[in-house]
């Protein structure tokens, strides 16, 4: 099994290999999975940090992997209307939903109870399956889960 321990600091034109992953496991610091080759990998890194997707990461002997995050299931919500999809943001950011925002669109991992409450403050809901790509999160690097404690 190929240990992957360390980050590359810098994108890297020789990674050949891919390592495919939900947002839920790209959370993780410590983890087995399969590159896309088949290979089995253990990642053991540093806590607190979210994997992203287009990193690089180094095992033995100066392989290079890179990571890519892996289609699943989202909702998209869209509206023409900037003050709806702010009021949505807020509302799913208020359940500390992890949202990947575009111009037009917000795209959280599928829910049907947060799709109902989406439509509810007028935007239209439609599921797709794609990468996933959340915000950050204001308070680490690594993200909102791992940047800060709440006392609730």
């Amino acid at each position: 099994m190929l240990t992957l321990d360390r980050r590359c600091p810098a994108p890297v034109e020789r990674a050949r290999r891919v390592l495919s992953l939900p947002f839920e496991t790209r959370q993780k610091s410590r983890f087995r999975a399969a590159l896309d080759d088949g290979t089995e990998v253990a990642v053991v890194l540093e806590r607190g940090q979210i994997l992203r997707h287009g990193e690089h990461l180094l095992g033995p002997d100066a392989v290079v992997v890179r990571v890519e995050a892996a289609p699943e299931p989202v909702s998209e919500a869209r509206s023409t209307d900037a003050l709806q999809r702010m009021r949505a943001s807020y509302h799913l950011g208020n359940r500390h939903v992890p949202l990947e925002l575009a111009a037009d669109v917000l795209r959280y991992l599928h829910d049907h109870v947060l799709d109902d409450m989406v439509r509810g403050l007028g935007l239209t809901v439609t599921f797709a399956q794609l990468p996933f790509e959340p915000e950050a999160g204001a308070y680490a690097s690594g993200g909102h889960a791992h940047g800060h404690r709440h006392g609730h």
